[in-house]
């Protein structure tokens, strides 16, 4: 596992809670923000798949 499968991971984390914390408080802009680190977070830890998969080859 590499660091950016470990940050995209932490990136969705917090994510997910900015997402919820701003569906609680009712702010959309909160809630939209999790939503982008949250697909950010999954974006960078596919990258790090990759480069684990191309680093066994």
């Amino acid at each position: 596992m590499n660091k950016d499968r470990i940050d995209g991971a932490v990136k969705q984390t917090e994510g997910a809670i900015k997402e919820a914390a701003g569906k609680l408080l009712g702010d959309a802009n909160l809630t939209a923000e999790g939503k982008v680190e949250k697909a950010e977070g999954k974006l960078q830890n596919a990258i790090g798949g990759l480069k684990d998969t191309l680093k066994k080859l």
